[in-house]
């Protein structure tokens, strides 16, 4: 038996507004409107069916410690960053992509 990718599920203190940065970002939309729990996981999903079904989860606890998992994506630098992505790095002569943050990424002690 092989295990096959099904979705992709991110862990947030305020799930909402990483859901609608990941939907303005990537141009997901939510795929369950009000009427949800406010402390419902928020399932997005790529409207042209190409992308993974990505799940916003709520967690109490804050991020401590660098992710061991990370996603790549095409886009503008500028644009993301106006969106609320943080810059962590500028492609340089060693990388040729920027690195960014995602607003619920940045490590809290």
């Amino acid at each position: 038996m092989s295990a096959r990718f099904k979705d992709l599920c991110f862990d947030a203190n305020d799930h909402q507004g990483l859901a609608d940065w990941w939907c303005r970002a990537l141009g997901y939309e939510r795929i369950w409107g009000d009427g949800r729990p406010a402390d419902a996981p928020v399932p997005i999903a790529d409207p042209g069916g190409q992308g993974p079904l990505i799940w916003v989860n709520p967690v109490p606890e804050g991020k401590v410690v660098k992710n061991r998992v990370h996603i790549d994506v095409f886009g503008d630098t500028d644009e993301l960053v106006t969106l609320g992505a943080t810059l962590l790095r500028r492609r340089d002569g060693e990388r040729n992509w920027d690195m960014l943050a995602d607003p619920d990424a940045i490590c809290r002690p």
